[in-house]
């Protein structure tokens, strides 16, 4: 387990455009900035050897809160947000910088857990909660609790 302090940034996706007889691609930002600070995050944490076999991994991403949602009357914690990015395209950001520096042999390991997107509370920042087990761990705990 391990948390990011920073916005949240999506895996951006080149983007084709026509209008009449003109085309081009456009490149959005990159989510380099992000990658990294998860990247620092995560160092203290990575095992001896990357991880192989099933993995579970539980993402959880907080976003900005905006200005609409900072009222006196408005809830002061944690909004479910249903907005862009997509919460897929932030998984295969951090998914991917994780398989970078060593976290597991491949992505493709990672066979469950959830991915939810909120803004954060009031008087609390962006960043991102991450939490990786091996499916056998989790076989494991489960047959030790009962």
């Amino acid at each position: 387990e391990f948390g990011v302090d920073g916005k949240p940034k999506a895996t951006p996706r080149i983007k084709s455009w026509r209008r009449g007889k003109m085309s081009g691609i456009t490149t959005p930002d990159t989510a380099d900035d992000c990658k990294a600070l998860v990247a620092m995050a995560a160092q203290p944490h990575l095992p001896p050897t990357p991880l192989d076999g099933p993995i579970k991994c539980d993402i959880t991403l907080v976003f900005p809160r905006p200005k609409r949602l900072c009222r006196k009357r408005d809830y002061p914690g944690m909004i479910p947000m249903d907005r862009k990015p997509d919460r897929d395209n932030c998984e295969k950001a951090i998914l991917d910088m994780l398989s970078g520096i060593g976290m597991w042999t491949d992505d493709a390991r990672v066979c469950t857990g959830p991915v939810d997107k909120w803004y954060h509370a009031i008087g609390a920042g962006p960043g991102a909660w991450i939490e990786i087990g091996t499916i056998a761990e989790l076989l494991a705990d489960k047959a030790e609790q009962k």
